[in-house]
């Protein structure tokens, strides 16, 4: 018997033949699948297992800020899979929400797969219940089944699918379980002839159910979500969905309007609370029906997150994450196999050898500058990219990779929100900072997902000022980690310096204390597969992204002497190193750092023999302290216009020099 099938984008039919393993076959529209769902949950891993393609899969919030798609796999290729931004209500919050709202009001998915974790799925039924009062064709996907396998938990899919009317798929997304019975239930889904009637799972006290029973009827023609659902945002005071109202009914959104203003007005509480209090009830009821949850699961939880939330004993493991990090990139990294690349390969062997090749055979001395020499690209761009900065940065990003994937930095976000409020900012800030350690311009991408534009400066310029990139730190780890006092010194004034910016920037800006919510994935031993993967895309984009950049900088520099513009900036630099307490030639590296971050701090490293250990932290603190590279300031500018990326850089560079001044005068006074 034919399969009847019905894109609900075109409206047309398609009848055929059933395919193997439940799918619909290869029609020619293509029809959409949206993956929602709160952050942590497996989201981006379901898109990979339906697709192919990979998406970076991290355990924290603000990763998938982008809407990613792919085709589905074999027979399935004309079904759009979307991953969307993390999400915990149709009510949105954050950009991320707004975003993946918008694509369900605007692409109408032919159906929608919700993403869910099991140990956390009281909580996460709630948006459950909104997606079918929105009447979306609904998947609820319940993840990590062998985490709740090995804690006790256990939980009745088949009564949680009938008492919800929609499919329930158990799965263990990261060990590939449950993936043929997803596809089972799209299909099943999308061989439905019309959307199901919106449910009303929820009963509502009674001043909102009138007022539902008067709105439903006059938003009938209103294209984007059920009349109930839309009903319900209004209710709730949402202005995006107001907006879209007005211009979906013209006049006749005036009526719907005032109803909704009269509910508001004449109710005791708030109605938004009223309905998150009654879908609460009901996940609840839901939950205690078809999930069961042990004492002992409930206890290693809790033991876990007490370790890592209380101050007490957070702090000391955040010092041992620190220290691992320390002895994995500044030791192994920065020192052993940087001094290998850079002595054993490039200067002992590769230099000279392609110094010699020009002498050779290249006749004009402007071209052998531009490719060896003390500036080529070869010599000194490759040199700098491959042997000094790419162990560093590959180092770094594996630890990350590391800790990222154990479900570690949600809980260091809500660990140091009480103090991030002093900066004006909220916990949910410290993922564009710790994302700063790995790159300064994907963090400041990354600060969009914070709620308020006041958040959003504060952090743009703390990542700019204060905030060193991996292969900055790392060299950083390997000029001052043989002692460990001036990395103390240098861990010392930068944390002053951030903390004092961002509190007098949250003293001075205007705007409300920020609020902070996050769900905490569990924690879980890093899978090596996605560990290995993430790195290895990272160290992708440092080759595609990175290294042209620095290729150009040689070509820049080469430039520059060629023509005298270098030497002339130079020369403006050198008055402002020597008050520094340096030695002249270190206004080159200041000058590479116009280019590049990473690429003044591998200069900085060039000249450590020549420096005294005051030197060397006054020499950190500065470049740590510096301009951002030209790519940052080009996000900054896009992100938050010319006239605020103009006023960040000419705050931050006399800061940089006056404090590092000011640090050599202390220091050798001190007698260091």
């Amino acid at each position: 018997m034919p399969v009847r099938l019905v894109s609900r984008v075109t409206g047309t039919c398609h009848c055929h033949a059933p395919a193997p393993a439940a799918s619909p076959g290869a029609e020619t529209d293509v029809l959409r699948a949206a993956i929602v769902g709160p952050p942590n949950v497996g989201k981006s891993v379901l898109f990979h297992a339906l697709t192919g393609v990979y998406v970076t899969v991290s355990n924290y919030p603000g990763t998938t800020v982008d809407v990613m798609r792919g085709r589905g796999r074999g027979p399935w290729r004309h079904v759009e899979i979307i991953d969307t931004p993390g999400m915990y209500s149709l009510r949105p919050v954050t950009e991320e929400e707004r975003v993946a709202r918008r694509l369900l009001l605007e692409e109408k998915p032919d159906v929608v797969l919700q993403v869910v974790d099991v140990k956390h799925l009281e909580r996460m039924l709630v948006m459950t219940l909104e997606l079918l009062e929105a009447g979306l064709p609904l998947v609820l996907v319940v993840n990590f089944m062998d985490e709740a396998e090995r804690l006790g938990i256990r939980v009745d899919t088949d009564g949680l699918s009938q008492a919800l009317g929609i499919p329930v798929v158990p799965t263990a997304l990261r060990q590939g379980r449950g993936v043929d019975r997803v596809w089972a239930a799209m299909a099943q889904v999308l061989a439905q002839p019309t959307v199901p009637e919106a449910r009303e799972p929820v009963r509502y006290p009674s001043p909102i159910q009138e007022a539902l029973n008067d709105l439903i009827p006059l938003l009938a023609d209103v294209p984007f979500l059920s009349p109930r659902a839309v009903a319900l945002l209004l209710l709730a005071g949402d202005a995006e969905m107001l907006a879209r109202v007005r211009e979906a009914l013209g006049p006749r959104a005036a009526e719907v309007e005032a109803r909704v203003a009269r509910v508001q007005a004449q109710a005791a509480q708030p109605p938004a609370y009223v309905m998150a209090r009654e879908r609460r009830h009901v996940a609840q009821r839901l939950a205690a029906a078809h999930l069961t949850v042990t004492e002992r699961a409930r206890a290693y939880r809790q033991r876990l997150d007490d370790l890592l939330l209380n101050p007490w004993t957070g702090i000391p493991v955040l010092l041992l994450v620190l220290w691992l990090l320390y002895e994995m990139v500044g030791v192994l990294a920065a020192q052993v196999v940087v001094d290998f690349l850079e002595g054993e390969v490039f200067e002992a062997h590769i230099n000279p050898w392609v110094d010699a090749l020009l002498l050779r055979w290249v006749p004009w001395p402007a071209l052998r500058a531009l490719i060896g020499g003390e500036y080529g690209v070869v010599t000194l761009g490759l040199r700098y990219a491959v042997a000094i900065v790419l162990p560093i940065v590959g180092a770094f990003f594996l630890v990350f990779s590391v800790i990222e994937d154990s479900g570690y930095l949600p809980r260091l976000a809500l660990m140091v929100d009480r103090a991030f409020k002093r900066l004006g900012l909220n916990g949910r800030a410290v993922i564009p900072m710790v994302l700063g350690f790995g790159c300064d311009t994907m963090a400041t991408i990354v600060t969009r997902t914070l709620e308020t534009r006041r958040e959003r400066l504060i952090s743009t310029l703390l990542l700019a000022l204060a905030i060193p990139c991996s292969a900055q730190l790392g060299v950083i780890l390997g000029l001052l980690g043989s002692d460990p006092r001036l990395l103390l010194i240098w861990g010392s004034v930068v944390a002053a310096i951030f903390l004092t910016v961002g509190y007098l920037a949250a003293q001075l800006l205007p705007g409300e204390p920020p609020a902070f919510y996050v769900e905490l994935p569990p924690l879980r031993w890093p899978h090596p597969g996605n560990v290995l993967v993430k790195t290895y895309t990272r160290m992708e984009w440092y080759f595609r992204e990175v290294l042209p950049l620095f290729v150009l900088a040689s070509v820049l520099i080469w430039a520059g002497r060629l023509t005298g513009a270098f030497d002339l900036a130079v020369q403006a630099l050198t008055p402002a190193v020597r008050w520094l307490g340096l030695p002249d030639a270190a206004a080159v590296a200041f000058l590479f750092g116009f280019f590049r971050r990473d690429y003044g701090a591998a200069g900085l490293y060039d000249l450590r023999q020549a420096l005294t250990s005051v030197q060397l932290v006054v020499a950190a603190t500065t470049l740590t302290l510096f301009v951002p590279c030209v790519a940052q300031f080009a996000v900054m500018t896009k992100e938050r216009g010319w006239r605020t990326a103009l006023a960040v850089v000419a705050f931050i560079i006399p800061l940089a020099f006056l404090v590092g001044g000011i640090l050599f005068r202390v220091l050798t006074w001190a007698g260091l």
